[in-house]
């Protein structure tokens, strides 16, 4: 099995997107990247303790490979807005990569500029490149969020219709 670790904004959207694919074994929601050792939820949404909100996947790369996870990385978030997805703002909520050594580094510098390349958003990628720091998974509620609890108004408003287009455009990737 291999593992990425990756920042697109709150995590629930993230996980619902992520654990519907086919290859990928768990989704952890989780903390990466900040200063605070054992940070909470309640920690890291002040912006201050240098933490995003981030899914650490753990994939079977014979089924899907790292570039068709940053494939759907790209397609589900906004890699244009700094410190921001949609309403939620702040650092918590960067785009990032966390690469775990340096082919996935490489894989990723090499999707960014052909993206890049080809214009494919109006906007220019800040999409961080970060070393892999120390993973701090969310507190138990935060795990599994949009399945458990897709009645909440959040999900309703905003998890559930980008799982949909999800959907819609990996329908072939899908478990």
């Amino acid at each position: 099995m291999s593992v990425a670790t990756l920042a697109a904004g709150c995590f629930w959207c993230v996980e619902a997107v992520f654990q519907n694919l086919k290859g990928v074994e768990t989704a952890v929601s989780g903390y990466m990247g900040g200063h605070l050792e054992n940070p909470s939820y309640k920690d890291i949404c002040t912006g201050e303790t240098g933490h995003a909100e981030v899914l650490k996947v753990t994939f079977d790369k014979d089924i899907i490979s790292f570039e068709e996870l940053l494939e759907v990385f790209f397609k589900t978030h906004n890699p244009t807005t700094l410190n921001r997805q949609g309403n939620d703002v702040g650092t918590q909520y960067r785009s990032s990569i966390f690469y775990h050594d340096m082919e996935q580094k490489l894989i990723a510098e090499g999707i960014i500029k052909k993206l890049t390349e080809e214009n494919v958003f109006d906007d220019p990628i800040v999409t961080l490149l970060e070393p892999v720091t120390t993973f701090y998974p969310a507190e138990d509620y935060h795990q599994n969020y949009f399945n458990e609890n897709g009645q909440n108004p959040y999900c309703a408003m905003v998890v559930k219709p980008k799982v949909e287009k999800f959907k819609k455009v990996f329908a072939s990737r899908l478990k």
